[in-house]
């Protein structure tokens, strides 16, 4: 996700020295240099590979996060979540961050738990004097820049300049919505875990076809295309519900269909779906077990 962040604000920059165009609400200053953090020669290898055709001014340092925290002027936090303790907790880290922006793209992790690992006794008030913390949840389409990236609403309002420097990275890879932070667990699972469901509906669309003569390749193209056109219809102002209701016309076949679909309570999954991944979204952060003993 990280890759893709930095890949979606490398190619902007690219795009914009390139055209006259000029964007509402851009923040003082863009980023001139990138700094990538990670512990392998071959994660290494892969942000180069991935990042390299940008062309832009970028360092990868190896096992070395607090150098790379005290060169940046923003600092954007991409662990697993579970990872979380050991990077903020590390030695020099919280002298490196002080009076950084930190962006955390962390699902299931609050504020307020970055900041007690960062300042643990201090206030909210107190931390804010020292950095500023941004939680935020993209998702996986975040590579084909068509993310859909929740900001977590800061109390009290981030600097306008600060807000518009976040917006304008997280734009960089798809749309962007500010929530308040008691429906960020929520967001992480309609947002974060939503391509998942949407996958699995799409392939059970392509199944329907290829059950019924078409050939995989062109049934997968099909429900693809279906599902992303039908994504635009709702984007251009159709409400779900008036769609699916111009499709249906009187005895045909889409009416037909719907009612196996509503016979097999798909509504009532899909929806309690997104219930239950709110329920293990808000268990991440504490690193919290299941009952098998794996981790959430």
């Amino acid at each position: 996700m990280g890759i893709a962040i930095l890949g979606g604000i490398m190619d902007s920059l690219n795009s914009a020295s390139k055209s006259s165009e000029k964007e509402e609400n851009l923040p003082p200053r863009l980023p001139t240099r990138f700094l990538a953090t990670c512990r392998s020669d071959r994660s290494a290898s892969r942000i180069k590979n991935e990042l390299g055709k940008y062309k832009a001014n970028l360092d990868v340092i190896q096992s070395d996060n607090v150098r790379a925290m005290k060169e940046a002027d923003v600092v954007l936090l991409a662990c697993k979540p579970f990872y979380v303790k050991d990077v903020l907790e590390a030695e020099g880290v919280r002298e490196a961050l002080e009076g950084k922006l930190l962006i955390s793209i962390l699902a299931g992790v609050p504020e307020a738990q970055l900041e007690g690992l960062l300042y643990p006794g201090l206030s909210h008030e107190e931390v804010r004097e020292k950095i500023t913390i941004v939680r935020t949840m993209p998702n996986t389409a975040s590579k084909v820049r068509e993310s859909m990236t929740v900001i977590n609403q800061s109390t009290p309002p981030l600097p306008q300049d600060t807000k518009n420097l976040v917006h304008w990275m997280m734009s960089r890879i798809g749309k962007v919505v500010e929530i308040e932070p008691k429906n960020m667990d929520a967001c992480t699972a309609l947002c974060g875990s939503g391509p998942a469901f949407a996958a699995l509906i799409m392939e059970a669309l392509a199944d329907g076809g290829v059950a019924m003569g078409i050939p995989r390749a062109e049934a997968n193209l099909m429900a693809a295309q279906v599902m992303r056109g039908t994504t635009g219809l709702v984007q251009d102002g159709e409400h779900p519900a008036i769609l699916r209701e111009k499709v249906s016309t009187p005895g045909g076949c889409t009416i037909g269909g719907l009612l196996v679909l509503e016979d097999g309570a798909v509504r009532s999954h899909v929806s309690r779906a997104v219930r239950e991944a709110t329920v293990v979204a808000s268990l991440l952060g504490s690193g919290a077990k299941n009952v098998n003993g794996t981790r959430h």
